[in-house]
């Protein structure tokens, strides 16, 4: 399993809009609110994905991806390797292709999955580093 390079990363944010992040917590001590929230800051619109909260970061969370009926760019997620498949046949059912899961999260089905559906897959890599290491501050 390989992420793509630097480049097609860099080419991935500079075209994307919107961002599904899948696992946002609304405690903004957690890493998953910290990361999307400089997401936002940087301009991309970010939607939550999380059953146990009503709204994060100004924006309505929904319990599932399946639920979002808006055109997703970026599905970027903050759970456990564990869950990743379920997470990943979730996105099976979104227009979304690029499938993002943050540092330290990896799962090999779920990868495999993915890329077996044409998704972009990246995996165990932050959004936010390889924004500011591609794109810049």
């Amino acid at each position: 399993m390989q992420n793509p390079n630097q480049e097609t990363m860099r080419q991935i944010l500079e075209q994307a809009q919107t961002i599904a992040v899948v696992g946002l917590s609304d405690k903004p001590d957690r890493t998953s609110h910290q990361i999307a929230s400089i997401m936002q800051q940087k301009g991309y619109r970010i939607i939550p994905v999380n059953p146990t909260v009503d709204e994060v970061l100004g924006e309505k969370s929904y319990a599932s991806l399946k639920d979002i009926e808006e055109s997703i760019d970026i599905i970027n997620v903050f759970r456990k390797p564990e869950h990743l498949v379920d997470v990943a046949e979730d996105a099976l059912e979104t227009d979304c292709r690029i499938f993002w899961a943050q540092q330290g999260i990896v799962n090999e089905e779920a990868h495999d999955l993915l890329k077996d559906h044409d998704f972009t897959v990246i995996m165990d890599s932050c959004i936010k580093v390889v924004h500011a290491v591609t794109i810049g501050n």
